[in-house]
């Protein structure tokens, strides 16, 4: 008899809570109900969270542009030193997306994200004795001082000129598509691609020049006795060479904007521009220095003790040294890689590992770019739905509070605006007027034309709802008591309702960033350089980006597409736990 009083208990406790359960608790509990609904939230709650947080750490400039970091696959091989070279290591030349060493038996190794011109490596060259790497190709020098190339092969990069074949190599150079060799008795040859790096060989005729280096624009000459020598046709700021360092000079290096010299006496000397602060060294350096190294906006310098230290740029944490690093002996950077050699012929890495999702055209990070894409479509759905929902809501319940004429005059606004071919219309709008206006106003003008144009569908809604209810006691009650129209309508029938409103809304959210996607895509939406998903997309509209760059448009496909089927289950989700019986029919 207890057992079966405490059953019968139980079976009553459970009856009235439901009795006491409001409707509100009744749509969060269907919906909790909802694995796949609750799934689907999750999923767009994710990606909301990632798009709009993560960029406070991962900033990126939206004018940023890197031609040697383009089109670069997915994948974080940039720094993958073998181990069958750490431990044998004697020299590394340094790519935009790979690297390049040598072992103290002379054999060539290769890794990061190579083409397939640049594995294909010289059987023949013996042991080598020194490297040098451009931007996509390689060129190496063996004990007897004879010269192999690999890699990119057009504008004659893969001629060894007639100058120094059988000749005694000194040094050796490479830089974007162009190569340089300085022979035995202080001369200079060049060769390969002669419209790109300004560098003209004859600038330092008679002169017993002892090594050269480059940068994206132009390169300097060192001589045996410390005189620094530019190598530009036309006057750049790396010719403004400072006079008293002349003759002093024991290295130096090129970062994009800035000359670094490092004197006899260990000082650094900078001149040229100044950023990223790459002129202010730091503290410990001066007089301690023994050998220089350079990106393309920072600096490295190996010091007297073994130690380094690195400063400038550090988007790609590219001056960030790792900690315990000593007994340095030599230092190999360029681009956004770092190498440090110790006394063992261990090898130490720091700098740009790779990309999540690829570069664009621009050389761009794909990961950056559809993080603040998926910001700006969001923020233009959200807003458009927004006045789309002010809009509706006000002449729905105003039609179907009052109805007659008016009902009839609001319904007929309605029909022709919501007949109205929205994508052309767009089209021609920001056709007219989107050049005449900033890229922040034309991103507005899309959220209030996709707003403006897609009230109909909340109006009709709402409209229903509101003759429904209009005929109930509450609203009877509300009129007796003096209660003002607006009032009636907007403070007791629409609270009623905005269940099927939040439905509708959510629904028209995921359609409006389809919207501006879709313009985007076509060319008439946000604009470069600002991202968004739709103009992701539609720089990968040919062929050769298709076949060749998957990357750059299956990501931002697979984001837009997670965001929109997500809001769409989910508002499915929602609809039938609002009404229960939507799911019989």
């Amino acid at each position: 008899m207890l057992k079966k009083g405490k059953k019968e208990e139980k079976q009553r406790s459970i009856l009235e809570e439901e009795q006491m359960q409001s409707p509100f608790r009744t749509i969060i509990k269907n919906l909790c109900e909802n694995k796949i609904a609750m799934g689907s939230a999750f999923v767009f709650i994710v990606i909301f969270l990632m798009c709009f947080i993560l960029p406070i750490w991962f900033k990126q400039d939206m004018n940023y542009q890197d031609p040697t970091q383009k089109n670069i696959g997915p994948g974080f091989s940039f720094l993958s030193v073998p181990k069958e070279l750490n431990g044998n290591v004697k020299a590394i030349g340094v790519g935009p997306t790979f690297g390049v060493g040598i072992d103290n038996d002379g054999v060539v190794y290769e890794w990061g994200s190579l083409t397939d011109r640049l594995k294909q490596i010289p059987a023949d060259m013996g042991k080598v004795e020194d490297i040098a790497v451009g931007q996509d190709h390689v060129l190496a020098v063996n004990d007897e001082g004879k010269v192999f190339t690999w890699g990119f092969n057009r504008m004659n990069l893969n001629r060894i000129p007639a100058e120094v074949q059988n000749k005694k190599v000194k040094s050796i150079a490479a830089g974007y598509q162009v190569s340089i060799a300085v022979l035995e008795d202080g001369s200079i040859v060049k060769w390969g691609n002669e419209n790109t790096v300004d560098i003209v060989a004859s600038r330092a005729k008679d002169e017993n020049v002892k090594l050269v280096k480059t940068n994206i624009q132009t390169g300097l000459a060192l001589t045996e006795d410390g005189k620094l020598l530019p190598l530009a046709k036309r006057a750049t700021a790396f010719d403004a060479i400072p006079d008293e360092i002349q003759g002093k000079v024991q290295d130096f290096v090129l970062t994009d904007k800035t000359a670094l010299a490092l004197l006899d006496d260990g000082t650094i000397v900078c001149w040229g521009g100044n950023d990223y602060h790459i002129k202010d060294i730091p503290e410990g350096v001066e007089g301690h220095a023994v050998s220089l190294a350079a990106g393309r906006n920072h600096a490295v310098a190996l010091l007297d003790d073994g130690t380094a230290v690195a400063w400038g740029g550090n988007n790609n944490k590219q001056a960030k040294l790792p900690s315990g690093l000593k007994n340095i002996v030599s230092i190999s950077s360029k681009y956004y890689q770092n190498y440090a050699i110790d006394a063992d012929g261990n090898v130490t890495t720091w700098g740009l590992k790779g990309y999540l999702f690829g570069t664009d055209n621009l050389g761009r990070s794909v990961a950056l770019r559809i993080l603040k894409g998926g910001q700006m479509t969001m923020t233009v759905g959200f807003v458009s739905v927004i006045i789309s929902l002010i809009i509706g809501i006000i002449v729905g319940g105003i039609s179907g509070y009052y109805a007659g004429k008016i009902d009839i005059v609001l319904m007929r606004i309605a029909e022709v605006v919501g007949s109205l071919p929205f994508i052309p219309l767009a089209l021609i709008l920001s056709a007219l007027i989107g050049n005449k206006v900033s890229e922040v106003g034309r991103i507005v003008m899309i959220m209030v034309i996709l707003g403006i144009l897609s009230w109909p569908g909340v109006a009709g809604i709402v409209r229903a709802q509101v003759l429904a209810e209009r005929q109930k006691e509450f609203v009877t009650a509300a009129k007796a008591l003096g209660v003002r129209e607006r009032n009636i309508i907007f403070r007791h029938i629409v609270p009623n309702v905005m269940t099927i409103i939040i439905v509708n809304a959510t629904l028209a959210f995921a359609t409006c960033m389809l919207t501006e996607s879709g313009l985007s895509f076509l060319g008439f939406g946000v604009g470069e350089p600002i991202p968004s998903w739709g103009n992701m997309l539609n720089n990968c509209r040919s062929s050769e980006v298709i076949s060749q760059f998957w990357w750059r448009w299956v990501f931002p496909s697979i984001a837009l597409a997670l965001c929109t089927i997500s809001i769409n289950l989910f508002g499915d989700g929602l609809r039938k736990a609002v009404d229960p019986k939507s799911s019989e029919r």
